[in-house]
């Protein structure tokens, strides 16, 4: 092993401003918006109570091993491409080519998704009559971001720590509300599980309605990977990504597995507000369960937390987007000109880049913004599969190139735990699931089918061999891996920045601070 740190080149010109609280925040809940928000309701309508909860279960339960994957190598090595960048050093240049590749594309599709949504969440308080142009709202939304990311990754982390802590309490206080309504403490009615006995509950649709559920399900998990890209401007690799990852079974445990069981418990599945069509806040799952506890401003105040959240999201969207392209550039997989940043390590012309596919929100508003959305919460959804799956193998891989090489398990910075059963694990509920959303694809038809299920994969194969036999590339030898250059290697200073120092209460307030 290599005693200095050798950067790699997709490192260099960044900035490691992001401190731990900013990387615990964003692992648990920087990406939560409309997936959890507003459209949860629907995947109880479609597959029931228990189907819902089964859903968030299994692919909560993929996810954790995801993450412990990302955590152990992110550790080690913090590139910005993370994860996408990882295949070119254990398995084959064109397998990270068509990786990164489809992991941006998977961003710069979120991003309009999600401005759709926010002008349709503005309608809520300024009536669909209104003369407002609601192609207004992305644009403003598009130059605030523009702003926020020149100024560099410190802003971003600041601004996404804050509107975190916002949509942590309002989770929090959905559960307490919701366990209090529930229990019949507040509200006047006993609710306990009598909505798992209503009529077909608990599990609804049979098998199709659940594998249904899973794409919109994975939609509403993606981004918790995320933590690997944020490793390359972290201060403290070593001591910030293991402790965001481990967040991460909070994030599921705590926040989605607990909201849709309480939601689940408390509204019928048959109720016609949970599919929430013209995705309303008066309309929301958790205004539904606020309303109950009579708390009369609910819609209001869920408005206001849905619109931050999608501001919060569409913010880590732009973050993740610009360093995939600057990976891609510097990778040598895009112009070079795109790994250009300035001075506060912005990459600024790969921010131009998004910028404008940002601007396909406004097309999405004049064509129908809910056929557009749906389609493009099927191709999310199916990338963020694929992310999962491809993460999980390059992990095995890296496990065996390290071992491969005379190293010792114990020399990682980090050991991810549950290894090697958790992934086996964690990869046939995604081999299953994967199975079951191209199944389903090719039931609902050709559109859904192609852009939903099946383009992902289509589109994938054919960076793969293409990139493979233009440039000849070859699989990795395992002996000869490249497992060191891009390491972060503590300094002494780092070395007792991760000893906890001081009384509690200090601790707390340095933290939050």
């Amino acid at each position: 092993m290599q005693d200095v740190p050798q950067l790699a080149a997709e490192q260099e010109g960044l900035k490691r401003d992001l401190r731990l609280r900013h990387m615990i925040m964003i692992a648990i809940s920087g990406t939560i918006g409309t997936g959890l928000f507003l459209t949860s309701g629907n995947t109880i309508a479609t597959a029931g109570p228990g189907g819902a909860l089964l859903a968030y279960a299994l692919i909560g339960l993929w996810l954790v091993f995801v993450c412990q994957a990302i955590g152990e190598i992110a550790t080690l090595l913090p590139l910005p491409g993370a994860f996408n960048a990882w295949g070119a050093r254990v398995f084959d240049e064109a397998f990270s080519f068509q990786m990164t590749w489809m992991y941006f594309i998977n961003w710069a599709l979120t991003i309009p998704a999600e401005l759709a949504a926010s002008a349709v969440i503005v309608e809520f308080w300024i009536g669909k009559d209104s003369a407002f142009p609601s192609w207004l709202v992305p644009v403003i939304i598009i130059l605030i971001m523009v702003g926020i990311n020149v100024t560099g990754v410190k802003a971003y982390g600041e601004i996404e720590y804050w509107l975190s802590v916002l949509k942590v309490f309002t989770i929090l206080m959905f559960i307490v509300c919701g366990i209090l309504v529930d229990a019949g403490a507040i509200g006047g009615v006993t609710y306990g599980l009598k909505s798992w006995s209503h009529n077909e509950a608990p599990f609804v649709g049979g098998f199709l309605a659940f594998v249904k559920t899973l794409v919109s399900v994975g939609y509403a998990y993606g981004g918790s990977e995320m933590t690997g890209v944020t490793a390359a401007e972290s201060r403290n690799p070593h001591k910030h990504v293991p402790k965001a990852v481990n967040t991460v079974l909070v994030r599921i445990a705590g926040f989605y597995i607990s909201s849709v069981f309480l939601l689940g418990a408390i509204v019928n599945y048959d109720d016609e507000n949970l599919l929430n069509s013209d995705k309303s806040a008066a309309k929301a799952p958790f205004t539904l369960v606020f309303v109950k506890a009579g708390i009369s401003a609910a819609a209001n105040y869920m408005n206001a937390v849905v619109f931050t959240s999608i501001f919060s999201a569409i913010n880590s969207d732009f973050y993740v987007a610009t360093r995939m392209l600057l990976s891609l550039a510097r990778n040598g997989w895009a112009h070079k000109s795109i790994g250009y940043t300035n001075s506060r390590g912005v990459p600024m012309v790969a921010l131009a880049i998004v910028t404008s596919c940002s601007c396909l929100s406004l097309v999405t508003i004049f064509v129908g913004s809910g056929v557009v959305f749906s389609w493009f919460v099927s191709i999310i959804g199916s990338i963020i599969f694929q992310s999962w799956i491809l993460i999980l193998l390059l992990h095995f891989r890296f496990r065996y190139c390290w071992k491969a090489q005379g190293r010792d398990v114990k020399d990682l910075p980090y050991v991810s735990w549950g290894y090697p059963y958790g992934n086996i694990i964690a990869t046939f509920i995604g081999v299953c699931c994967i199975i079951g959303t191209c199944y389903l694809g090719d039931r609902d038809g050709y559109a859904q089918g192609l852009l939903g299920a099946w383009f992902p994969w289509i589109l994938s194969a054919i960076l793969f061999f293409s990139y493979k036999f233009t440039r000849g590339t070859k699989m990795v030898k395992a002996e000869e891996a490249d497992l060191d250059t891009g390491r972060f290697i503590p300094s002494e200073s780092d070395k007792e920045d991760m000893e906890a120092k001081g009384p509690f209460w200090k601790r707390a307030i340095k933290f939050i601070i």
